[in-house]
């Protein structure tokens, strides 16, 4: 039998990409690594014997799934040297919302950071299924064990981060939630700040040791509010603030400053906000900032995504 035309197996791979990035990102919580992940897929599949495959789609899945398997279980151990809290690269969604998936599931940034503490297999059992709603036998098959071993597996993981993260609110609740923890902030309004917490809220900052970065978590209400207050009042006095749309939500882009680019965002429940999440400088928001288009000035909740 004949290989497929190269151009027949082009267009299976471009039908296939938003997929393979989606399942990557989700896995590596990087762009840039689920790029790497993507075209070592493409070179695969432009070295197998295609007359074989009667399934161009699940093959080129499989194969991204297991490469960001292996890559996943090599970035765990690069992360161990990572200084500082680690928290994935945000990524612009106003265009493509989903990143190839069926459902949003496993890409807000707080879930990444936990799906970050899964063994890579269950990590991937979970996107597979929870993102991409591929059957449980097909997973079986992805991840070379069982049908009821994968049911388990995946079931592992949805307890953990149920019991990790309560019930996200909307959206449009989400977003009025973050304006109204800015306003406070700039205004240097620690009750405010406070009646907008919850008791156990803590926040990370992810600058890999970057110079007046907080390299521990800081966990309290109280203690959330003043060192908030602390980096309002000592560096937002000229920042200009943009709202993006980043991992499916809204997001903010702090720049101006000094570090010179920041992203916020949030993580809350219907008691409140439950995380705050900075990721400070270009190494992890140099795509986002290509595609900023301006400012828009100190937010509110009524104005409308820019990206």
């Amino acid at each position: 039998m004949e290989l497929p035309p190269h151009d027949d197996a082009l267009a299976a791979f471009e039908r296939a990409r938003p997929r393979l990035f989606g399942i990557a990102y989700r896995m590596l919580g990087s762009a840039a690594e689920a790029e790497d992940i993507v075209q070592e897929t493409w070179v695969r599949w432009q070295t197998a014997d295609r007359s074989a495959v009667r399934d161009a789609q699940a093959f080129l899945a499989t194969a991204a799934t297991r490469l960001a398997i292996n890559a996943a279980q090599s970035a765990r151990a690069r992360r161990e040297t990572y200084v500082g809290p680690w928290l994935p690269e945000p990524v612009d969604t106003s265009a493509d919302p989903a990143l190839g998936a069926e459902r949003g599931e496993a890409l807000e940034l707080a879930v990444l950071r936990l799906l970050e503490q899964l063994p890579p297999r269950e990590r991937a059992a979970y996107v597979l299924r929870e993102a991409f709603d591929y059957p449980y036998p097909q997973i079986a098959s992805v991840l070379q064990v069982g049908e009821a071993n994968t049911r388990q597996i995946v079931t592992r993981a949805r307890r953990h981060l149920a019991e990790a993260r309560p019930a996200p609110v909307s959206n449009a609740e989400h977003r009025r939630l973050l304006a109204a923890f800015i306003a406070a902030a700039q205004q240097g309004d620690l009750a405010a700040l406070e009646r907008l917490f919850v008791d156990d809220i803590v926040s990370y900052s992810d600058g890999n040791g970057r110079a007046g970065v907080a390299r521990l978590p800081v966990v309290g209400r109280e203690l959330v509010a003043r060192f908030v207050a602390n980096i309002a009042t000592r560096q937002w006095a000229a920042v200009q603030f943009t709202w993006v749309e980043a991992n499916g939500q809204a997001g903010l882009l702090i720049t101006g400053g000094e570090p010179p680019v920041v992203f916020a965002t949030i993580s809350a429940s219907a008691q409140g906000i439950e995380q705050l999440l900075w990721v400070v400088g270009e190494e992890k928001l140099g795509a986002m900032m290509a595609a900023l288009g301006g400012s828009d000035g100190p937010p509110s909740a009524s104005e409308p995504l820019r990206s």
